[in-house]
């Protein structure tokens, strides 16, 4: 017993017991203690320990291997340092995705794509459709004219570019001028020669009728179709549908027969919806006539017959 008592002091106070101790003893400490969790079973099978004796709960530490305690330890540890890492990426993730980037005003971006132009470099594309996006006013109309205005001459005098701006940057110009209320500059979009780069669309013109339809506005839609007429723009059925409703809000059956005979003049082969319109006001106006007339020219390109054309018929 004598022998077997030093020999475990012998061990206690060699090197590899006094580092297991100073694991157990570390910032780590719940890390040794799990280890110690999973590893006392196979020590007290392998080295059944003394009731008796005092140091029973430090004395098992002295049979461990260090490597296999460290690598135990140092296990548990890496597990909850990737798990904290984890759980402050995500909240920074989350924080950060909460947050808006400051958007450039129309102002900032032409300030912007002029510097870059008295520079003789081409700005990108993507500041003017920034700035087309971004346009709430009527400044900020008259900037977007101006900076494409100076973007067609760099284009032709640096770049030789001859051609206009794409069609969709076109219409979504003249969809800018329609949402901001400018109509005077929107009405610029649809003339073939101009000075802005700008090809005309009916597309565009569209943009515009749909404004003047939300507004129930005739005398705007009336100069959009002097417009269209005077450039030739070529009609479209979807031009009928949105003319032949405003005229039909506004209960103006003169426009809406001046316009239908335009379109059929013009060859536009007209949708349903555009025919019930026409004949349901002329039922409405009791234009007998005009509904027979209109009748017979809907059986040319539509064969069947809706709810509304029957009624009209009847009335």
């Amino acid at each position: 017993m004598q022998a077997a008592a030093a020999r475990a002091r012998r061990l206690l106070a060699s090197p590899a017991a006094s580092g297991i101790q100073g694991i157990l003893s570390a910032s780590h400490r719940g890390c040794a203690a799990a280890a110690e969790l999973v590893l006392l079973p196979h020590l007290e099978n392998g080295f059944p320990a003394s009731r008796s004796s005092p140091d029973h709960t430090r004395s098992f530490s002295s049979h461990l291997p260090r490597t296999l305690l460290s690598q135990t330890a140092t296990s548990h540890c890496r597990c909850n340092k990737s798990v904290c890492y984890h759980m402050a990426r995500a909240h920074l993730s989350t924080d950060s995705s909460g947050i808006d980037q400051p958007k450039e005003s129309a102002e900032e971006l032409y300030q912007k794509m002029l510097k870059s132009v008295e520079a003789q470099t081409m700005p990108p594309n993507a500041w003017l459709w920034s700035m087309i996006s971004s346009c709430s006013s009527e400044e900020d109309i008259k900037l977007l004219f101006q900076i494409l205005q100076k973007l067609r001459i760099f284009r032709l005098s640096n770049l030789r570019i001859n051609a206009n701006f794409n069609d969709h940057l076109c219409m979504k110009v003249s969809e800018a001028c329609a949402r901001v209320g400018v109509l005077d500059y929107g009405l610029k979009v649809l003339w073939n020669h101009n000075v802005y780069g700008i090809t005309p669309t009916i597309g565009s013109a569209h943009y515009l009728l749909q404004h003047a339809k939300e507004h129930n506005d005739t005398k705007l839609m009336e100069k959009i179709m002097q417009v269209l007429r005077r450039n030739s723009l070529p009609l479209q059925p979807g031009t009928a549908d949105i003319v032949f409703s405003i005229c039909y809000n506004t209960d103006r059956w003169d426009l809406l027969s001046k316009y239908a005979a335009r379109f059929v003049q013009a060859g536009v082969k007209l949708r349903r919806t555009a025919f019930d319109v026409w004949m349901e006001f002329a039922a409405k106006v009791g234009d007998s006539q005009s509904i027979w007339n209109i009748n017979s020219l809907r059986g040319k390109s539509i064969k069947h017959y809706t709810l509304t054309s029957g009624f009209a018929c009847v009335k």
